[in-house]
């Protein structure tokens, strides 16, 4: 089960750089809401909220809902600007979702039994990780925190790709529908 994600939101009146910069010093973070036939709404979220949540893997891929007290929407969340050189957030995008419309979002690989592959206990492999997330389309209720990838029974010299992940229902893959030539490698045992 995927943990729930809440922020608490104001409507924000002023906008631009110096009203920002304001805000920020009051220890908020301008962001945006916007899509799912709404319009865009700026808004300001608590700055240490946001640095808790984004210690979390899946808040980065997750449905977080927004609550201004006398509503709440679920959004995803698609932008983020830190500070160059500070740990300092200075604007965020949050895109609404609708529970009937498809969303894409890069989820996390979680590889599992590196070490004790066939690959590299048997054969004296190394595994190489090629990518650490994919793009998945889905349903906002099908959205899976991760995706698991099993290297138990890869050999050495064996390459996996795309079409070899176990997918959750409901859940595809975009570079897939592109054709053969978008089926890339995740990992593989050299």
């Amino acid at each position: 089960m995927s943990k729930q994600y809440v922020l608490q939101a104001q409507v924000r009146e002023l906008q631009g750089k110096g009203a920002s910069r304001r805000l920020r010093n009051t220890g908020m973070v301008p962001a945006v809401i916007y899509g799912a036939g709404g319009e865009a709404q700026s808004i300001s979220l608590r700055h240490n909220e946001m640095l808790r949540n984004l210690q979390e893997e899946g808040f980065y891929s997750q449905i977080i809902t927004v609550d201004f007290g006398d509503r709440k929407e679920q959004v995803i969340l698609r932008d983020l600007q830190r500070h160059p050189a500070k740990p300092i957030i200075m604007h965020a995008d949050l895109q609404r979702i609708r529970d009937d419309e498809e969303i894409r979002v890069h989820v996390a690989l979680h590889f599992l039994n590196d070490e004790s592959a066939k690959g590299v206990k048997e054969q004296g492999g190394t595994v190489s990780h090629m990518i650490s997330e994919v793009e998945v389309s889905c349903l906002p209720k099908n959205l899976p925190e991760f995706i698991e990838v099993d290297m138990i029974n890869v050999e050495k010299g064996q390459i996996l790709h795309l079409s070899d992940l176990k997918l959750p229902e409901g859940v595809s893959l975009p570079a897939l529908a592109l054709g053969e030539d978008h089926d890339n490698a995740i990992a593989a045992i050299h």
